[in-house]
């Protein structure tokens, strides 16, 4: 073999040397398609060097050729085998490091709260099932019928004014009490009726004290011989069970069209204990509620004889309780969804 192929062994020899240390510090999959590219792709060093046996004479090619092929086949394997221990050592790395440690403590998860509503209509629920009363619910979308007419409020009459009501197509409302509970629960029973009905009501008014959905909680009872006195004795129980027991209650003449006669409680002001402040605008007083005997109209309505039986009535508004019973003066912050404001309860 002529000169060329000794000068060609010597490079592939320094070759061999080259390429098995820079392969040995090889560590990652990147520098590993790198090491590739540099020495067996287009343009790498035993491609170069394979270009090279052009310049060689003719009978000196086979043996130059079978060298570098030779050398080409020994940095493929040995790049296999460098590829396989890479491949290795990273998923290694990677189960280290997401290997779990069963002696650690867990990491407790933050629990969520009841919101306020939710707690004290727990309450208000709670009460009234004590003293027998049934918990019941009806529809949120409702007919003029059962939301006005039924409840002594026919379509010309002032009342309507009161309460600025969402309609819907043709004779459908948003409810705007839950007092339709009582009228479908009147008809589809006989006395005696003890009922609380709990819900959502809607009305067109937004303010920090009035939003257009707020809940309620309305109650009735018929038999024979309820009188005002039963009204005033449990309302005054609920209202010291819900405020404390040395809560003071009057209750003042008032209207409402469905109840005859009328009239609203008011408690003892739970921020200054009845001296005057700034919440009960110095009166000492906050009311909290509308109540009244059923109106026989309303009685006559569901098929019940008024000279038989009779019945009161009163009805909430939640989120005004809520507000007293905590302190609270923006009603928008009930649905807000603040966790900061909610994590207080």
């Amino acid at each position: 073999m002529g000169d060329e192929v000794v000068t060609l062994r010597d490079e592939v020899l320094r070759l061999t040397r080259e390429y098995t240390g820079a392969l040995a510090a090889v560590s990652t999959e990147e520098a590993l398609e790198e090491f590739r590219i540099q020495w067996l792709g287009r343009k790498g060093k035993v491609t170069q060097l394979l270009r090279k046996l052009g310049t060689l004479p003719p009978e000196e090619r086979p043996a130059a050729g079978q060298l570098l092929n030779r050398l080409r086949e020994e940095i493929e394997t040995a790049l296999a085998e460098r590829t396989r221990v890479v491949a290795a050592a990273a998923q290694e790395a990677r189960i280290r490091a997401e290997r779990l440690d069963l002696t650690l403590p867990g990491r407790r998860q933050p629990l969520g709260h009841l919101h306020p509503i939710t707690l004290v209509l727990g309450e208000i629920k709670r009460f009234f099932m004590g003293l027998g009363y049934e918990v019941v619910e009806g529809p949120e979308v409702e007919t003029d019928y059962y939301n006005f007419q039924a409840l002594n409020v026919p379509k010309d009459h002032p009342a309507r004014d009161m309460q600025a009501t969402f309609y819907l197509a043709g004779e459908l409302v948003l409810r705007t009490q839950t007092s339709p509970v009582q009228i479908r629960t009147m008809e589809a029973r006989q006395p005696p009726v003890r009922i609380i009905a709990p819900g959502k009501v809607y009305r067109n008014d937004a303010d920090v004290t009035h939003s257009p959905m707020f809940h309620q909680v309305e109650g009735l009872v018929v038999d024979r011989g309820i009188r005002f006195s039963d009204l005033k004795g449990t309302l005054a129980a609920f209202a010291r069970a819900l405020f404390g027991e040395d809560r003071a209650v009057r209750f003042r003449p008032s209207y409402f069209p469905f109840t005859e006669p009328s009239a609203e409680m008011d408690v003892s002001c739970v921020i200054c204990g009845g001296r005057g402040c700034r919440v009960c605008k110095g009166e000492g007083w906050l009311e909290i509620l509308g109540a009244g005997m059923v109106h026989p109209r309303v009685l006559e309505m569901v098929g019940y004889d008024p000279e038989e039986v009779s019945g009161f009535a009163f009805g909430l508004g939640v989120e005004r309780v809520v507000m007293l019973r905590y302190g609270i003066d923006d009603i928008r912050l009930f649905f807000e969804n603040d966790r900061r404001f909610l994590a207080q309860f």
